[in-house]
């Protein structure tokens, strides 16, 4: 009754409270909605901005907003036959955090979607991309970078726990290029992040490309004749396995009637240099660079280098490769992809030669190395011989004194004979020491009694056989020093031109190689010699023997292994060639944004 006379019904009371609870309970879905809208219509707007293809979703009541993106492997162009896409920044790079790889032109490959769910735009994401570290790092230093060396011993020392915004590249000013980035999207990977400007970039197509090192032509007063120094590429034929096919780097097979062209490309190349490209299983192209590197169009022809490929069977790319790698390691390049072989290595820091061979070899003046061979005093051996005979004489002459006329006349012509025959059994003693001393007549030398002769030429050869086993148990030497008296000896036989250094007399033997296929295996057969009594306990009468029929190939190696142990040196001393082959070795791939 009460109720009613109020005039308040149950109704009214739901329309005036219900209502406008149901309208407060209404706002939030309003307000999700609104908020949702606007920040799916930002994050829109930033995706076609940064020109990225990607799927969108959203739950306006929830407030979350779904959005795919795809995720890349990336690669840069190919330096010579995509020209403006390799040299040029991207036009429109992507704002988007972790999208700073977007900085470049790459080559893309989709590997998967990336879904990321987030409230605000500001919460977005750019998938980073996959890259190898070698071929990133390499682009940058074509670019103009420069590593720091700080960043990389850090990183080789703390790996993933390297802190955030560490440089590993700086660009002109020391701006950071290259950098540590968070791990949020790294998933285990190493994550970095890439900056650029267009200001920055010191190179181009004309500079001598990372991985790459330019050989040297012999001069021309010390070219050897043309036949020898500008080889046929069928001598590189012929010590390859079975005449195999010359397969290019393009994968083409040559008939054996396409090696007159390789003929005349190494005729054509010989007084050039050869500039290549060393990767991390060894020699990839050998070109000419004059020719070829700086040409506009977009091919590259490598000349044959079948001889210099690294195999299991034989070691002669291995042993190119090093050198080679070891020759373009200088403190303004380093070609660090190769990892020299830790045997060569350890081969070319040890002492193997003996410094008393290098006195039989006529390289080295026994009075420059420290005593090692007995020593044999012939003027004395000499006197007593005269004292002994003068004394011979004179009892022969005391004896004839007290005989008959008759006994004595032929007394003395025997003692007259037997002097004159030692006379001549000394001098060919002495010629058989010296075979190209001149004799009046070896007939009359040959009616001589030979036991005598024996004797001495006995005497002698037991003498030089115990100098040579003296000589292989001498002291042993540097390799570098080695090297410097075998140049110094090269250059006496005109076989290097005077002005040239260690460094670059190796540099034109590497030139050598690449065209000579028969000079390279005779180099690299004697360094497999050298390697094999340095790891076998020391040189052995044969391996002297070896040495003494090829002495020049021997000088020619022990330049190329003086040149790998000046660069074992560098490593020893942690050089950043070396802190940078460690990190590629831990990362092969990494994720960049």
């Amino acid at each position: 009754m009460s109720d009613s006379n109020s005039g308040t019904t149950a109704t009214d009371i739901i329309t005036y409270i219900g209502v406008p609870l149901a309208v407060l309970g209404v706002l939030p879905i309003l307000y999700n909605t609104i908020a949702t809208l606007a920040a799916l219509s930002k994050i829109k707007r930033m995706l076609r901005h940064s020109r990225l293809t990607a799927l969108t979703r959203s739950d306006v009541v929830n407030r979350v907003i779904e959005v795919e993106l795809p995720r890349y492997a990336v690669t840069p162009w190919d330096r010579f036959s995509q020209r403006s896409e390799y040299w040029q920044l991207s036009r429109q790079p992507s704002q988007i955090p972790g999208g700073s790889w977007t900085t470049f032109n790459w080559k893309t490959n989709t590997i998967g979607i990336k879904t990321q769910r987030v409230e605000y735009a500001d919460q977005l994401r750019q998938p980073q991309v996959e890259v190898a570290f070698d071929e990133l790092v390499s682009y940058l230093l074509d670019l103009g970078a420069v590593p720091d060396p700080h960043g990389w011993k850090l990183l080789r020392s703390t790996g993933l726990w390297t802190p955030a915004g560490c440089a590993l590249m700086t660009a002109r000013g020391g701006q950071k290029a290259l950098s540590i980035a968070p791990l949020d999207d790294s998933d285990g990977h190493l994550s970095l992040a890439v900056n650029w400007l267009p200001s920055w970039t010191t190179r181009d197509f004309s500079s001598l490309p990372p991985y790459w090192v330019s050989l040297p032509p012999p001069p021309k007063k010390a070219e050897a004749p043309e036949s020898a120094e500008a080889s046929t590429a069928q001598d590189a034929l012929e010590t390859t396995e079975d005449k195999e096919p010359v397969k290019k780097d393009t994968g083409s097979v040559y008939s054996q009637e396409s090696m007159v062209s390789f003929q005349r490309q190494g005729e054509d190349h010989a007084a050039k240099p050869i500039t290549c490209q060393i990767s991390v299983e060894g020699l990839t192209t050998a070109i000419s660079q004059e020719a070829d590197l700086l040409r506009s169009d977009s091919s590259l022809h490598s000349l044959f280098i079948g001889h210099l490929r690294v195999r299991r069977d034989k070691q002669d790319g291995m042993w190119f490769a090093s050198a080679c790698t070891a020759y373009g390691t200088t403190s303004q390049t380093m070609l660090w992809n190769y990892k020299i072989p830790d045997e060569i290595l350890a081969f070319a820091r040890r002492d193997t030669v003996p410094c008393g061979v290098l006195v039989l070899l006529g390289v080295v003046d026994d009075a420059e190395t420290p005593e090692w061979s007995t020593k044999h005093n012939t003027i004395e051996e000499q006197h007593e011989q005269f004292v002994r005979r003068n004394t011979e004489q004179q009892l022969a002459l005391r004896a004839e004194m007290k005989m008959a006329p008759a006994d004595r006349q032929r007394a003395a012509a025997e003692r007259m004979q037997r002097e004159n025959m030692q006379r001549m059994q000394d001098s060919k003693c002495t010629w058989a020491r010296n075979p190209g001393l001149s004799i009046a007549s070896w007939r009359e030398l040959t009616t001589l009694p030979k036991y005598e002769v024996r004797d001495k030429m006995r005497l002698d050869r037991q003498r030089q056989e115990a100098r040579e086993s003296e000589a292989l148990q001498s002291p042993k030497w540097d390799t570098k020093l080695i090297a410097d008296h075998n140049l110094r000896w090269l250059k006496s036989r005109h076989e290097v031109d005077d002005s040239l250094s260690l460094k670059d007399a190796a540099g034109t033997l590497l030139h050598r190689m690449v065209l000579d296929g028969q000079f390279t295996s005779s180099i690299c057969g004697m360094l497999d010699l050298w390697k094999a009594w340095a790891d076998n306990g020391g040189m052995r009468k044969s391996d002297y023997t070896a040495l003494r029929d090829d002495q020049e190939t021997f000088a020619q190696a022990s330049l190329l292994v003086a040149m790998i142990k000046d660069a074992t040196t560098a490593a020893l001393e942690g050089s950043l060639s070396v802190e940078l082959q460690e990190c590629m070795r831990m990362w092969r791939t990494v994720r960049l944004g």
